[in-house]
């Protein structure tokens, strides 16, 4: 549309030039055909101007060809009494070269037309002093276009840097939803390897009771069990996927409600004790740390059953830590026959990889997993920094964990 208008105001131009010099003036039988053969010249470059901008431009040698030779026949004429309009066209000519895509094309259609200026007063009786602001309209028509070539340029780079812009939001957009899917995944895989690994216990417990001690009863009671816990694994995963986008209980009462339905379940006794002034962690944070405490749990029910477990959560001024520990070894002797059965000495709940995502998860939060035994117990320590703080500097105590009965794990 721009551009259909503009060359309507160049043919425009052209027109009232063309009335301006054939109706207002009288020449010489000289100077007539001189005027008239560079008007129709110079209209005939103009239509094949018009035709190149229409295609593809055409290459630097050309325009600066067709432009110059408008430039030089309107202005080699233009110094003749009378015939001073045909500047104009010298001018349209050094606009649209200083506007394409090198400034070189300007400077030198600019130069043809004063040469051009300067040769026509040696073959005219035109006064010098007449013709002097010819090289100062060509020059503001230089300036003009320089001007209208450098908001084009600016124009293109801030359509190039939008475009950018665009894709740069729509790659967030894509690593955003990647980031989600991510932490999705993660969330379910640890409330599943919570689940499945007691649910693991439970049947464990039940095939021991029915192969060694033909008790159908008590296997029928933990089979039941069983089924509750699966039950429960597939609300707390669709739990686990609905706190990712709403708000999350308060860790302490979190821990609470884990440590009661750890008692419940594993007959276990489960001290929890907080420290510190509690503080509100962002829903990451907490989920890490939940997931730290339900993994360890897990572990401390497998490795160690009917073992107190002790829980505790320190709130500091620099970051959160939460400990729980658990005796290593097999479970007392007046424990259910099930639980002494003898245990394959399994790495952790999800196939060896519970503690290296623990670690994996506080480690994207800058925060730090350390677990390994001491004293006869099995320590699990898990930091986040508080809200607007750096990451910890301090390393994981390790990746492993050791089972019940001492052995190395993955």
């Amino acid at each position: 549309m721009l551009t259909s208008a503009s060359w309507l105001l160049r043919a425009g131009a052209y027109v009232l030039f063309g009335v301006d010099l054939f109706t207002h003036h009288s020449y010489g039988p000289v100077e007539l055909p001189a005027v008239a053969i560079s008007f129709g010249v110079t209209g005939v470059l103009l239509a094949v101007w018009v035709v190149m901008s229409l295609g593809d431009g055409g290459s630097p040698a050309q325009r600066v060809t067709v432009l110059g030779l408008i430039a030089s026949m309107s202005v080699a004429v233009a110094v003749q009494p009378g015939a001073t309009t045909l500047v104009g066209m010298g001018a349209i000519a050094t606009i649209d070269a200083a506007t394409g895509v090198r400034q070189a094309e300007g400077w030198a259609v600019f130069g043809a037309g004063v040469v051009s200026a300067e040769v026509g007063l040696l073959f005219s009786d035109a006064d010098p002093r007449a013709a002097q602001g010819i090289p100062l309209i060509l020059a503001v028509a230089l300036l003009a276009g320089f001007n209208r070539r450098s908001y084009r340029v600016q124009a293109e780079q801030n359509k190039a840097l939008l475009a950018q812009a665009e894709e740069l939001r729509s790659e967030q957009h894509r690593a955003a939803v990647l980031d989600e899917r991510t932490r999705i995944a993660r969330e379910i895989h640890d409330v599943l390897a919570h689940s499945l690994g007691a649910l693991g216990i439970q049947i464990q417990a039940a095939r021991a009771l029915l192969t060694d001690h033909q008790d159908t009863g008590r296997a029928i009671d933990v089979l039941s069990t069983a089924q509750r816990m699966a039950s429960d694994g597939l609300t707390e995963t669709r739990r686990a996927v609905h706190a990712l986008r709403t708000d999350t209980p308060p860790l302490t009462d979190e821990l609470a409600r884990m440590a009661t339905t750890h008692e419940q379940r594993h007959g276990s006794t489960v001290t929890l004790t907080v420290g510190g002034s509690p503080v509100e962690l962002p829903p990451d944070q907490m989920l890490a740390l939940v997931r730290t405490a339900q993994e360890s749990l897990t572990n401390a029910a497998k490795h160690a059953p009917h073992r107190p477990v002790t829980v505790d959560l320190q709130y500091g001024d620099q970051d959160v830590t939460l400990t729980l520990t658990n005796p290593l070894g097999p479970g007392p002797a007046d424990a259910p026959a099930g639980a002494r059965a003898e245990r394959p000495a399994f790495a952790t709940v999800d196939g060896g990889y519970g503690l290296t995502g623990m670690r994996e998860r506080l480690l994207l939060l800058g925060g730090t997993l350390g677990a390994g035994p001491a004293d006869g117990r099995w320590t699990v320590t898990a930091r986040v920094p508080l809200q607007g703080r750096g990451p910890i500097g301090e390393q994981a105590a390790g990746d492993g964990r050791l089972s019940a009965n001492g052995r190395a794990e993955a």
